[in-house]
């Protein structure tokens, strides 16, 4: 089984690198971050408890919306998409990415309280 998915993997980060912009690798290093960002929130709130529950819960809620929102710029600055966006330049796509950003993190610090 293992001798099988090696050579898997090891050509899906051959084609990986070989095909992905540096923009996107960009964005799929931020998204990999807030990935484990989550998973440790939700680690330590089972460990820990959720003692200040609106503290763990606007943590997770902002880790899980930037991914949303990092997984949108990606798919908006991705040139194989390039037909399903005509309208939105990659500025653009940044700029909304960046606003949105800007809301949530505003939302979620009213939400602390």
């Amino acid at each position: 089984m293992a001798a099988q998915v090696v050579p898997v993997l090891s050509k899906l980060f051959d084609d990986y690198q070989k095909t992905t912009s540096s923009k996107l690798k960009i964005i799929d290093a931020y998204m990999t971050y807030i990935l484990f960002t989550g998973i440790f929130q939700f680690i330590y709130c089972l460990l820990v408890g959720t003692f200040p529950f609106n503290s763990f819960l606007s943590g997770f809620i902002s880790t899980v919306t930037s991914f949303v929102l990092a997984s949108c710029l990606r798919m908006q600055v991705n040139q194989e998409n390039r037909s399903e966006f005509t309208a939105v330049s990659t500025e653009r796509a940044f700029a909304d990415f960046i606003f949105a950003n800007l809301i949530l993190h505003l939302v979620v610090v009213n939400f602390l309280g």
